[in-house]
């Protein structure tokens, strides 16, 4: 990996080493890692004075979200849900303890993600600190820059906004860490203050944020991507904890905002919804906000995918599978085939002994169902595992992005809100039918006879279920039932889970029997008193403010 050291003064840098890191666009996700002091005084601030040390502040803090975002490690909450659930055995420990919830405050995961947030965070505090009340000029010509210094300023405070907001999600209460000073140490803040902070960062974001993103699938932020954001994010506040109704219609208005400047931010469905989980959709309309990856200059690639998918039978590494009653309870339809592969295609080769079985993109000798394969017998995602034409199924590493938030969500929040708010409208509902028509192979933009209609149930209620199976392996699943306080309902007839398996002699030679498959069992409470993961234990060490 590259590292730019940024120490007290950044004018240590040579203008030739600036303008070299400089020339590498967002898209590159180029990573630069900032050094830190000894943690009396963290990153050191110095005010900036020119245009270049303030776009590698920036650069540093996207590095940062692609160090933290790069691995499952990042999304170890959505193991949680009823639509996820990982090996029951092997080293999946961590991921186990969402899945039963029942996550201990030792939990590895949790803590890699927690340091991995905050020094995203304490990068874009720099950032701020650092520019605060300077007018910064760009070299050769001795001008300022107002447009772009406000545009990076926009980008620092979403940043560190969807930052707070992902770390609220997983704990509820946490500290608003704030400055760069790490000799202070943050209490937890109230719920309220959290959610008010980040709509307060988003706010500021969004008023100087451009309209479009400079990248094809919003891989920066525009002002459409703050507003989508803020519909999220006021979504959360109407439900649990807080419970605050009167939000839905912030909400609402909120996406209804981004839905009608769509074509002005860039965002649109992409009417295949299978090719977003494929390299060749790794940057999309669809995308609100793109976290994207790059094997150049020793960068981070995304390890999320590929063979994570997939059980040992085929050299997976058996970390993310499909709950069984969550696959068949979902709709048959173009959706579901872009959401799971329920069997696999192989060649097999009989020189071997046993015979070697490899998935295969081209013709087949024959498949294989999911109820036949031998380690553990789960449904796959395709979300996961990746378009097998593209052969990343095999690697532990790719290249496709994270769609951390999709123009699909923004409709269905809209949909959503309306019906809670008690504003629907035929704008609220064609938002729902968009999405439902897509699920259904049918022309997005064209009305059918399929369309949802208050005759199949209230609007707000049809469009959480279409999110459940919209969004289904994309880790947010488990925000939903808990703004919604339907987590016992989801998960508290879980297991067993019974279907037909195959048993396999010392030749591999396969024959059906009876199959329990029982997901990883529920071990914690299913109350709200378990919604949230605790913190860390080493931080609450390291500071016994957070152990309030």
């Amino acid at each position: 990996m590259k590292t730019i050291k940024i120490y007290k003064s950044l004018k240590v840098l040579s203008r030739v080493s600036i303008l070299a890191a400089l020339a590498l666009n967002f898209n590159s996700c180029e990573q630069f890692d900032i050094e830190e002091a000894p943690l009396s005084s963290q990153v050191l601030v110095s005010e900036y004075t020119s245009m270049p040390q303030l776009e590698l502040g920036v650069t540093g803090i996207y590095g940062k979200l692609n160090k933290a975002a790069w691995m499952s490690t990042f999304y170890v909450n959505g193991w949680s849900g009823d639509d996820i659930t990982t090996h029951v055995a092997s080293n999946k420990a961590d991921f186990r303890e969402y899945d039963q919830r029942f996550v201990t405050p030792e939990n590895s995961r949790t803590l890699t993600n927690w340091n991995g947030v905050f020094e995203m965070v304490r990068a874009a505090n720099t950032v701020l600190q650092s520019v605060e009340g300077q007018t910064l000029l760009v070299p050769g010509t001795g001008q300022p820059n107002p447009e772009k210094q406000e545009r990076l300023i926009g980008e620092t405070y979403f940043l560190r906004a969807i930052m707070f907001n992902h770390l609220m999600r997983i704990h509820g209460r946490i500290p608003l860490v704030l400055t760069v000073d790490a000799s202070q140490q943050s209490p937890l803040a109230s719920q309220l203050e959290v959610f008010e902070q980040i709509e307060s960062d988003l706010l500021e974001a969004e008023t100087r944020l451009p309209v479009k993103s400079q990248f094809v699938g919003s891989t920066t932020p525009s002002k459409g991507t703050a507003r989508a954001f803020l519909a999220r994010l006021y979504m959360d506040w109407a439900g649990f904890p807080l419970n605050d109704t009167g939000k839905y219609a912030l909400a609402a208005s909120s996406a209804k905002s981004v839905i009608d400047n769509a074509a002005e931010h860039g965002f649109g469905l992409e009417p295949d919804l299978a090719k977003l989980w494929s390299l060749a959709g790794k940057f999309s309309q669809e995308g609100v906000f793109t976290i994207a990856y790059s094997n150049s200059g020793g960068n981070l690639t995304n390890r999320k995918m590929g063979k994570l998918g997939l059980p040992s039978d085929f050299a997976g590494w058996q970390e993310t599978f499909a709950e069984i009653r969550f696959f068949e309870d979902m709709p048959e339809g173009a959706r579901k085939e872009a959401t799971y592969y329920d069997e696999l295609p192989v060649t097999v080769d009989n020189s071997k002994n046993p015979p070697a079985i490899t998935i295969t993109a081209g013709t087949p000798d024959k498949v294989i169902p999911w109820e036949e394969f031998k380690d553990q017998q789960n449904p796959i995602f395709r979300k996961i595992v990746g378009d097998l034409a593209d052969g990343d199924w095999n690697e532990f590493q790719t290249l496709r992005s994270d769609l951390y938030m999709r123009y699909a969500e923004v409709l269905l929040i809209y949909a959503e809100a309306s019906g809670e708010a008690g504003s629907e409208s035929a704008d609220a509902w064609e938002a729902l039918n968009m999405v439902h028509r897509r699920a259904e192979g049918l022309d997005i933009n064209t009305p059918d006879a399929s369309d949802l209609t208050a005759g199949d149930g209230s609007l707000q209620d049809l469009a959480f279920t279409e999110r459940k199976w919209e969004f289904a392996g994309e880790f947010i699943r488990w925000n939903d039932l808990v703004r919604k306080e339907k987590v016992a309902e989801a998960l508290g007839s879980r297991n067993p889970q019974v279907s037909i398996g195959t048993t396999y002699d010392e030749n591999g030679v396969g024959s059906p029997k009876p199959l329990t498959t029982a997901s990883n069992p529920v071990l914690g409470s299913l109350g709200t008193d378990n919604y949230y993961a605790p913190i860390p234990q080493q931080e609450i060490e390291k500071n016994p403010n957070l152990g309030n």
